[in-house]
């Protein structure tokens, strides 16, 4: 692909490191008659691995100048299905639904740019076994965060409330092309089998959303708008108040005083 026109605004850093790609497929544990989602196969290197593993990859690229060399990929390999069309905008539930899988994963290269709203998409629509992605340093760092760092927020939460995150490696900028300005991490998520259960999922985001809202802020002021009488009386029951910031609230924590508020 050596005049391939690379464009910034797609986030295209090919990756062309073959020990990184087999740590990411490696490290996700394939389990055999699964589907593999990818998210933006690019030049086909990472798909090329996973096609070897003999299971149903369903692969989605938003740049249709990559169609000749994807195509020709899919042509002489049955278990490979591109789909060119943006992941953010299309509804992949219907493609999933073709497939018969007793596990399903997502194995990707995730562009910068958009990082959150992917993997928000893959945690609420997808809801994977297990998801392995690889996400620029800065923000895999906040994905992993505790509580009380300075990396910690309503990422954080988001992503750890359903699933176990874990380092697989970190990745040098040397081995994309182009090289792009900041090193990589690959993170596996795992779901946990203890949230199926929760209700009303999505206001409690929102919930956590707003108390990360100004970070510099203590709960009082970010969560002004909630019952901080119900608030500060659980918060009394951790050895906390309402003058502590989001960042020293733990997800559990976070879970039960949101359970606490709405119960009458």
């Amino acid at each position: 692909m050596n005049d391939f026109k690379y464009k910034k605004s797609l986030g295209q850093n090919f990756l062309n490191d073959k020990n990184i790609l087999g740590k990411i497929v490696l490290s996700s544990n394939i389990f055999p008659n699964s589907l593999i989602i990818e998210v933006g196969p690019g030049n086909g290197a990472l798909t090329k691995e996973l096609i070897k593993t003999g299971n149903y990859v369903l692969a989605f690229e938003i740049d249709d100048r990559l169609r000749g060399s994807l195509e020709l990929l899919e042509k002489n390999n049955e278990n490979l299905r591109v789909v060119f069309a943006d992941f953010l905008k299309v509804n992949v539930n219907d493609y999933i639904n073709n497939y018969k899988f007793n596990k399903l994963y997502v194995i990707a290269n995730i562009p910068y740019y958009i990082t959150t709203p992917i993997v928000t998409k893959i945690i609420d629509v997808i809801n994977p076994d297990v998801f392995t992605i690889m996400v620029q340093k800065e923000v895999g760092n906040r994905l992993m965060a505790s509580p009380n760092t300075r990396d910690y927020g309503s990422l954080s939460v988001y992503s750890q409330f359903k699933y176990n995150i874990t380092k697989i490696c970190d990745v040098s900028r040397n081995s994309f092309f182009p090289k792009p300005d900041v090193d990589s991490i690959v993170l596996k998520f795992e779901k946990k089998l203890d949230t199926s259960e929760f209700t009303n999922m999505e206001l409690f985001f929102k919930f956590v959303r707003d108390a990360f809202k100004h970070k510099r802020k203590n709960l009082k002021n970010n969560l002004c708008q909630y019952d901080l009488n119900k608030i500060e009386t659980f918060l009394k029951t951790i050895g906390k108040d309402l003058t502590y910031r989001a960042e020293q609230i733990s997800i559990d924590e976070f879970v039960n005083l949101y359970e606490y508020l709405i119960t009458e």
